[in-house]
């Protein structure tokens, strides 16, 4: 019993753990988003009264951001670094205003790249149900969803997740905060972005498309037929592998977000060799210029 009586009081003293312990950060601040390095660059570059916080091994950095009090960092790529990371800053700081700046695979065949997109919703198109083959096709018993056509035996399905006190639902579409993409049509119309870098120049004037749909998942897309599938099926402009999962952790928090997506290859409609290795910085400068200008405007 004394043994026992021991352990308890020592429990005790040490309750909090540490992770509960650590007070929020109480400043209300923008979370400024990229998957990897070269995104975030210009973004950090252009960011005053910096401070760094590593949780994990991932860095925060804090700051002022074209007038508005920000929190800089990495998701990472994939779906799951992208939804962990965005967990981990709504814990530890006050957000009231999530935005994603990076590339994208372009699947819109009337956009090209160096084009920033900022679409209306987002949605997990990769969430699919692996049918089993019959003799008279794929069969996936009854599961996936009814509205979108499947890639051979991948049939799209919704996901299930948990929000506050509500039932548990089955979502497609994370819809962008209809105030922020207001204020992007209002930047899109102004917004300058570069058509060269280095000795490589862009076929056409990049512009800036706000509306539409944007799809993400696990998969880097290189390929003509599945991008074919996903505009005639979800009339996706971009592909990536983030947004989505950014967007459904938002949902769940019930905090508001938006993404601008550069393209920086055309998913597997280039016309000759995959073009991300040569425009990837030129796409990350031309989005990272757009989410300045956002964030300027942002009321």
């Amino acid at each position: 019993m004394r043994r026992l009586a021991a352990l308890l009081v020592l429990v005790l003293l040490a309750w909090p753990p540490p992770a509960l312990a650590q007070a929020k950060d109480p400043v209300r601040r923008i979370a400024v988003i990229s998957a990897f390095d070269p995104e975030i660059t210009v973004l950090e570059a252009q960011t005053t009264d910096k401070a760094r916080f590593t949780v994990n091994g991932v860095v925060f950095v804090t700051g002022r951001l074209m007038g508005k009090d920000v929190v800089l960092f990495l998701s990472g790529v994939s779906m799951v670094n992208a939804a962990m990371t965005t967990q981990m800053a709504l814990d530890r700081f006050t957000i009231d205003r999530i935005v994603f700046s990076g590339i994208a695979g372009g699947v819109d065949p009337n956009l090209d790249v160096g084009d920033v997109v900022v679409a209306d919703q987002w949605a997990q198109y990769l969430e699919v149900v692996m049918a089993r083959q019959t003799p008279t096709g794929f069969d996936p018993g009854g599961r996936g969803h009814a509205d979108y056509a499947n890639f051979g035996m991948m049939f799209p399905s919704e996901v299930a997740l948990a929000r506050g006190d509500q039932e548990r639902e089955r979502r497609f579409w994370f819809p962008s905060d209809p105030m922020m993409l207001a204020t992007a049509r209002e930047v899109a119309a102004h917004a300058t972005l570069k058509r060269c870098i280095a000795d490589r120049c862009l076929v056409k004037e990049p512009r800036v498309v706000v509306g539409g749909n944007g799809v993400s998942g696990a998969a880097f897309v290189d390929n003509a037929q599945l991008r074919d599938w996903a505009y005639a099926t979800f009339q996706a402009r971009v592909l990536d592998m983030e947004t989505a999962a950014v967007g459904h952790v938002a949902y769940v928090n019930k905090v508001p977000y938006i993404a601008f997506r550069s393209q920086s290859d055309l998913a597997g409609g280039d016309p000759g060799d995959n073009q991300a290795r040569t425009f990837f910085q030129l796409a990350s400068d031309n989005s990272a210029a757009v989410v300045l200008a956002f964030l300027k405007a942002l009321p």
